[in-house]
């Protein structure tokens, strides 16, 4: 009798690697990838959707290689006597498997690199480098940004309006489909700036002007918290915003102004950073 051939295991694995990886991708793409944060509540938001699913999709063919490749050894090359305890023939290394390892993930992070730089250029690179952010999406029309200066203090979030008269309210709304430019600081200690479902997250340090963008679109309601630990009642750092259309923001604004208008007599001229006296010194 004829002995048995020998199976290609090169090609079961590799068989067995596509399917897994296609069938994975396709389920982060259209399965995982559209309910992933922080949802659809802005321009900004909607680019990091698609970043984080481009980037858990690249990730299924690595994976699926290892756990494929893991789950054919334990179950084809397994000794299925149990007599037997002798281990196998050490192996001592593989060059063209590493080659092909090195290969693969040396162009999947240069990629990737690229991706983030362009994707970084094309909607903003606000929120954590300063006043002078490298790149700054272009609003719709020409028309420029609306600004809003986001003061953190222990323990709330309060909003000046310079375009506004200088006017500072204790809550936010902004206007659907708008450039929005948030110039984040604090009063006192380190706090974050987190407007969840528009994407933004940028330190609040004192006495410094950090810039972050967000392009709204239709209207919505915001969970804003502080996300960095900042003092005993860090955990009630929160509030509601709300995206509102240009009609209702115009007369909410008209509102605080004269709502607050005895308030924003007795402010400071508007500044991009504070350096308020301290209200009393440990010691």
């Amino acid at each position: 009798m004829s002995e048995a051939k020998e199976p290609n295991h090169f090609l079961r694995i590799v068989l067995w690697w596509l399917v897994v990886t296609v069938i994975g991708t396709a389920l982060i793409v259209f399965v995982v990838g559209p309910g992933l944060p922080p949802g659809n509540g802005s321009v900004e938001a909607s680019g990091q959707v698609t970043d984080n699913t481009v980037l858990l999709a690249l990730s299924v063919p690595v994976a699926a290689a290892v756990l494929v490749y893991l789950t054919y050894a334990l179950i084809v090359f397994r000794e299925r006597n149990p007599e037997v305890i002798v281990d196998g023939p050490p192996i001592r290394g593989n060059p063209s498997i590493q080659l092909w390892w090195l290969v693969t993930t040396t162009v999947l992070v240069l990629f990737l690199a690229g991706y983030g730089t362009v994707r970084l250029l094309a909607d903003g690179s606000g929120g954590g480098q300063g006043p002078n952010p490298i790149a700054a999406p272009s609003a719709a029309k020409g028309d420029p940004p609306l600004q809003v200066q986001v003061i953190a203090q222990q323990w709330q979030f309060t909003y000046r309006w310079p375009a506004y008269g200088g006017v500072e309210t204790p809550h936010l709304e902004l206007p659907a489909n708008t450039l929005v430019e948030f110039h984040v600081t604090s009063l006192d200690v380190i706090h974050s700036f987190w407007a969840y479902q528009l994407g933004v997250k940028a330190d609040a340090n004192p006495g410094q002007d950090n810039i972050a963008y967000v392009t709204t679109k239709g209207p919505l309601t915001v969970n804003i918290r502080c996300a960095e630990l900042c003092g005993v009642w860090h955990g009630y750092m929160y509030d509601t915003a709300h995206v509102v259309s240009k009609t209702d923001f115009a007369n909410w604004i008209k509102g605080q102004q004269t709502e607050f208008a005895p308030a924003t007599k007795t402010l400071g001229p508007y500044s991009k950073s504070y350096f308020p006296e301290p209200q009393r010194r440990g010691g």
